[in-house]
């Protein structure tokens, strides 16, 4: 996953199709999200459950433990390791869904320079994202170091074409069961481990190369292009 997503729908949209009863304790707004090349460090959408509900709050994409100020805050989390590495040990049992449209991967073309590809559920349904993070709970005030990670696997399938890497994205019921704290930490892991959506759940197109520069922005940025 090279680091570049979609999040241009409404929250209350992404909400919708978890079905999930609890009040939304909604602080990212009711309009369109329109973040249509988000690049790491962004101000995304998170959705976390608390004893008060559901929570929809702007994270930043990435994160690193207090003692790693030596080196950049990873945007991702190898699925391999996530449950159980020294890295995140501190976030792991902090389960969100960070809610996409979208996301791009770069591929060598024959001219030499990078073509970029749009994936996206088959269905053009909302991805639901896998993530960890550090973030306010129980009516804590945000830091400074809060942020996410999203939780990457092995790409199978005509995915690993793209790229070798790619998102853990659950099914709405999936979803909902990784946001829900009563769900075992042992279960979690194996549900990031075997369960994540396999390849044939998504599609891919190319689009123009203007996705490469993170200051544009607009939904000109997603058209197919030959």
């Amino acid at each position: 996953m090279c680091g570049r997503l979609s999040q241009y729908r409404g929250i209350h949209d992404f909400v919708a199709v978890l079905s999930i009863p609890d009040a939304l304790i909604n602080h990212v707004g009711d309009q369109p999200l329109a973040r249509y090349n988000a690049a790491p460090t962004t101000q995304l959408a998170l959705l976390h459950r608390e004893d008060d509900g559901l929570h929809a709050d702007s994270q930043r994409w990435g994160w690193r433990p207090h003692w790693a100020k030596d080196r950049a805050a990873p945007i991702n989390a190898r699925v391999e390791k996530v449950a159980h590495g020294p890295f995140f040990r501190s976030i792991w049992p902090h389960r969100a869904i960070c809610p996409v449209d979208n996301w791009f991967e770069w591929v060598d073309a024959a001219d030499g320079t990078r073509q970029p590809w749009l994936i996206r559920r088959r269905d053009q349904g909302p991805v639901f994202c896998a993530a960890i993070g550090q973030f306010p709970t129980g009516g804590a005030a945000p830091r400074d170091d809060d942020g996410f990670v999203i939780i990457t696997a092995d790409s199978a399938g005509g995915m690993l074409d793209i790229h070798d890497r790619r998102p853990v994205v659950f099914s709405a019921e999936l979803a909902r069961e990784w946001l829900d704290p009563a769900t075992p930490r042992e279960r979690a892991e194996q549900m990031v481990l075997l369960q994540g959506e396999d390849s044939h759940a998504f599609c891919w197109h190319k689009i123009g190369k203007a996705v490469g520069n993170a200051r544009n922005q607009g939904p000109e940025l997603i058209i197919e292009t030959t």
